[in-house]
């Protein structure tokens, strides 16, 4: 596949911003009060949460793969 330079470029940055970032917003929703009930059991607040970070993760690796696919063809 071929790609202008700078779009191969933006795709590995942005893949870059999205594994630096969702961790640590993962990090920060796990230690919030709403994310356990008074059981501490894990809520719905955390649960879909992991599944949004899980999913942006998944996509930033996709994005990641494809962009150094694309600077190295």
């Amino acid at each position: 596949m071929n790609l202008p330079l700078a779009w191969s470029v933006v795709l590995v940055l942005a893949a870059v911003w999205n594994l630096l970032i969702w961790p640590r917003f993962f990090v920060r929703v796990a230690a919030d009060p709403r994310s356990r009930d008074q059981a501490g059991r894990r809520t719905r607040f955390y649960t879909v949460h992991a599944v949004l970070i899980g999913v942006s993760l998944a996509l930033a690796l996709a994005v990641g793969v494809l962009g150094v696919t694309t600077l190295v063809a």
